[in-house]
């Protein structure tokens, strides 16, 4: 239900914006705004979202929780996708996302809603099938007989 309501009112509100800014300011004052907000939008997703990548990579290399990091790299794609979208409060929603501690509130807040009860990383189990060692080699041999003159 909240879904077909927000579907609605942000397309009703983003006209209203567009109404009352253009009003102000003119008709291309008011795209131009918009597109110079898509540019710069697009430049700060890009530059924080390869600074997301690393800390995942960083985590997950260091066998730690990797959650966050892909969290909030998805609040970053979110935000990219609201600032590539026209319109006002689609760009604050965006913008705010892409500052980092609106989006370790909102992480913090859907930690509360979304349970999480454990992440195990393991070792290969095939590892476990021959002895525990972690050393598996995968190969092929032939044996040959040494000829005698």
């Amino acid at each position: 239900m909240w879904f077909l309501f927000a579907f609605l009112a942000v397309p009703i509100t983003e006209i209203a914006l567009f109404i009352q800014i253009g009003g102000l300011i003119g008709l291309w004052p008011t795209l131009a705004v918009v597109v110079i907000t898509a540019l710069i939008g697009s430049w700060l997703v890009r530059s924080q979202g390869i600074m997301e990548i690393n800390n995942i990579r960083r985590s997950i290399s260091r066998l730690d929780d990797p959650v966050e990091p892909i969290a909030k790299g998805l609040m970053i794609l979110v935000a990219g996708a609201l600032l590539l979208t026209p319109g006002f409060f689609t760009d604050g929603a965006g913008f705010a996302l892409l500052v980092p501690a609106v989006r370790s509130a909102v992480f913090n807040q859907l930690r509360k809603r979304v349970g999480i009860r454990e992440l195990v990383m393991e070792e290969d189990p095939r590892s476990r099938q021959y002895g525990g060692h972690g050393d598996i080699i995968d190969g092929e041999f032939n044996v040959e007989r040494e000829k005698r003159p």
